[in-house]
């Protein structure tokens, strides 16, 4: 049986794991081809530092800790997502930075993802760009210092709660479905995107999508976000 564990350096909260991350990490002992599409369900905040237990049954793996479940991961239930992102330009992108609301106030100053407080993160950070039917999108510009699909999870990750309306509330990842046509190429300018969608009740849905240097999609991801009590992680 496979073990899953997360390094306190991918943390997204001060106490648990990055979501998008995690998520990646366990999608990866699938097995199943990333560019059809896993989803993954984050049940409870993943724990830091410690072996997780892993059951993996054809293409499905659940993550477990002392015996409760703490993620889910298999098959997407379609080989591509719904909504396709417009591109951004990486000058636009680059220049939206300095709008970044997380520079401002930010729920996670050490996320892994888009943490202002992490020199040794991604620091993605995502600021407006043209609405897109309507939807809120923002855009910033990464350039990978490693390359792997738990990696490359978490740049699809955060960029779309900052999309949603993570500045207004409280919001943790909940589910992922990410696509992932090939790894990002390290040392080289990729751009990231966001795009807001949908809110019901304490749920929101956002995508994401990266871009490679060459203007080609390596990575789509659809998210579901839940509203939190901020006490929670006071």
């Amino acid at each position: 049986m496979p073990d899953l564990l997360v390094p306190h350096r991918f943390c997204g909260p001060p106490s648990s794991g990055n979501g998008g991350w995690t998520a990646g990490a366990l999608a990866a002992l699938t097995g199943a081809d990333p560019a059809l599409g896993v989803t993954v369900s984050l049940l409870a905040p993943p724990p830091l530092d410690v072996e997780m237990d892993v059951e993996v049954v054809g293409t499905t793996a659940v993550a477990t800790y002392g015996g409760a479940p703490v993620a889910r991961a298999e098959p997407a239930p379609s080989r591509a997502p719904e909504v396709e992102i417009d591109p951004v330009p990486a000058d636009e992108a680059r220049a939206a930075q300095a709008s970044y609301a997380g520079l401002r106030a930010h729920p996670f100053p050490t996320c892994y993802s888009c943490g202002t407080d992490r020199a040794d993160g991604l620091r993605i950070f995502p600021g407006q760009v043209a609405s897109q039917a309507g939807r809120a999108r923002v855009a910033a510009t990464w350039t990978p210092a490693e390359s792997d699909l738990a990696t490359t999870w978490a740049a699809l990750d955060c960029v779309g709660g900052w999309a949603g309306d993570l500045e207004e509330r409280l919001m943790v990842l909940a589910r992922m479905t990410a696509w992932v046509e090939e790894l990002p190429e390290v040392g080289a300018e990729h751009v990231v995107l966001g795009l807001g969608g949908a809110v019901d009740g304490r749920k929101t849905h956002t995508s994401s999508a990266l871009v490679g240097p060459d203007g080609r999609v390596v990575g789509r991801a659809e998210h579901l976000w839940v509203a939190v009590d901020p006490a929670r992680f006071a």
